[in-house]
């Protein structure tokens, strides 16, 4: 009895499909004009549509887990005190520097660097706001007026920066990992002008190297800085040492007791303890420059944007295919719909 009525059932849906069906294609004419009217409608969209270019530029990050080259001698130094930075990082990964490249900071840096487009040296994002067209939109509300970034920053010049930054990042910059294996990164910007779009891409990369750059050395640094204090002290330390010990042994020459030589022997040992002091502190001095040339650079560029730039936008033909098929879909869909509605009606 199941089976007679999925046969049944079976049945009266291929029925049906065969009343849509048959309907769909009395309405052949209906779907190819519609059809016919998106195609055009697409082509139309395509062409008007603003052409934009993509800038790509792609870097390879270096791995921080690698192993530390002076890392015995870093080991003894360290028994006297005294951290060359030579541990390595892993707060900045390759995620973290995905992310970071999206930051507020890092792209806020970028657009205050400046460009140069159509002969005109200023911010970038001076010639973000004019070739976007925002100014235009000021008009409207005078509290911008006169906004220039090249002028001391305001509470306006915040927002604006963080409208263009959310702009940005929401649809124009794109980061993506092109080889697992080789750490290699492409970062993606689209804009109306090709000009602008390189030089963004690479003041973008630039900031990001220098920031990545100046955490991974920065306990280097430190050290180096440290010991290029401490040596310059020492070094004022043991020549005012010097030269005193000098003058009390000039002062000596006919004096024979010893008592009377104290004073000479105890500069003497001063002189001794500072110059051995300053030889440990100018080795680890040198020391510190090797571990701080080793770990940089961090961020090696492979490919930067070449003009002229590649174009983003849809071609015509592609555009008038796909509002074609978007517009059979739309007429299908719309005839299957009025169909099923009158049958339903029928029925009550």
């Amino acid at each position: 009895m199941e089976r007679y009525n999925d046969e049944i059932q079976l049945k009266d849906i291929l029925i049906k499909f065969s009343e849509y069906n048959k309907e769909i294609w009395k309405k052949k004419g209906k779907i190819v004009l519609f059809s016919f009217l998106f195609f055009m409608l697409g082509v139309t969209i395509a062409f008007l549509s603003t052409t934009k270019y993509k800038a790509n530029l792609t870097f390879v990050v270096e791995d921080a887990k690698g192993s530390n080259p002076l890392g015995s001698i870093t080991g003894i130094t360290s028994q006297f005190g005294f951290d060359l930075g030579g541990t390595s990082s892993t707060t900045f990964s390759r995620q973290n520097i995905m992310q970071l490249l999206k930051s507020r900071g890092v792209v806020e840096s970028a657009l205050l660097r400046k460009g140069n487009l159509e002969e005109k040296n200023d911010l970038l994002i001076e010639h973000y706001i004019s070739i976007n067209k925002i100014r235009e939109l000021w008009e409207k509300d005078e509290k911008f007026d006169g906004v220039n970034f090249n002028k001391s920053h305001t509470l306006y010049h915040d927002s604006i920066m963080g409208e263009i930054w959310n702009q940005i990042i929401e649809n124009n910059l794109a980061i993506e990992i092109q080889n697992e294996e080789a750490n290699i990164i492409t970062l993606s910007y689209i804009s109306v002008d090709e000009n602008f779009a390189k030089q963004f891409t690479e003041a973008l990369i630039n900031e990001m190297s220098k920031m990545y750059i100046s955490h991974q050395t920065k306990q280097a640094r430190n050290t180096l800085d440290f010991l290029q204090d401490r040596a310059d002290s020492v070094f004022v330390e043991l020549d005012k040492a010097e030269q005193e010990f000098a003058r009390v042994k000039d002062i000596n020459q006919r004096i024979i007791k010893a008592s009377g030589r104290l004073k000479e022997l105890q500069l003497m040992r001063e002189v001794e303890v500072l110059n051995t002091m300053y030889l440990e502190i100018i080795k680890n001095l040198e020391i510190s420059k090797m571990t701080l040339l080793n770990q940089t650079p961090i961020i090696q560029i492979i490919d930067k944007p070449i003009l002229p730039l590649q174009e983003d936008r849809i071609s015509n033909i592609l555009g008038g295919i796909l509002g074609g098929l978007l517009g059979g879909f739309l007429s299908v869909f719309f005839f299957v719909f009025r169909k099923l509605f009158k049958d339903a009606l029928g029925e009550d």
